[in-house]
């Protein structure tokens, strides 16, 4: 793992995350309901829900990184569960899992200037990650942002991935994606039909 790289964030602790999560309006995400619920549970029972060492579930960051102009996605092809997925990882201690996301999106594509679309989640997600030597079968909860890259963005690939690639909204539902990932994909044609068909 490279050297930690820190972007600008919000200061977030574990209750400011949790009145985060309160303060959601799920009314149209109702398949994240139970997630949130599920997260605020595991906020007040486990001392230990920000470390990846806490089973059988802790907490995660990610992203959707879209480049400047919404129109693609930058995935990343992981090198040990070997799917295109969305930059995030493990937070490690660390309660401020926004800066979690961004920390892993940079680390792990390279990319300086990356600009947060909304300090509000833009979806939360539980997944399970199968056992590996050492490590128990577990869930991820996983809580997700946005990120916009800037004009003319390089990507440099990490040692965690095995390819880089920007996806078309099309390109990316080919790939075999999980239910979560299908979920982001849904929320992103939303917004770009949105900017293609403003109200007036």
């Amino acid at each position: 793992m490279p050297p930690a790289l820190t972007l600008p964030s919000p200061t977030m602790t574990r209750s400011i995350l949790r009145a985060a999560l309160e303060a959601l309006d799920l009314s149209d995400r109702q398949d994240e309901v139970t997630f949130r619920s599920r997260m605020i549970t595991l906020l007040d029972s486990s001392a230990g829900c920000f470390l990846r060492s806490t089973f059988p579930a802790h907490f995660t960051g990610s992203v959707m990184l879209v480049n400047a102009d919404g129109s693609k996605t930058l995935l990343h092809h992981h090198r040990k569960l070997d799917k295109w997925l969305p930059f995030g990882g493990h937070c490690d201690g660390e309660e401020n899992v926004l800066a979690v996301a961004q920390r892993e999106a940079l680390e792990e594509c390279g990319i300086e200037g990356l600009i947060l679309a909304s300090p509000r989640p833009f979806d939360l997600d539980i997944h399970t990650i199968p056992a590996r030597p050492g490590e128990p079968e577990h869930e991820h909860y996983d809580v997700r942002w946005m990120l916009i890259a800037p004009e003319n963005a390089v990507f440099k690939v990490s040692p965690e991935s095995l390819e880089l690639r920007w996806f078309t909204p099309d390109e990316m539902e080919e790939l075999p994606l999980t239910s979560g990932n299908k979920r982001l994909l849904a929320k992103w044609r939303r917004i770009l039909s949105r900017r293609a068909h403003p109200t007036t």
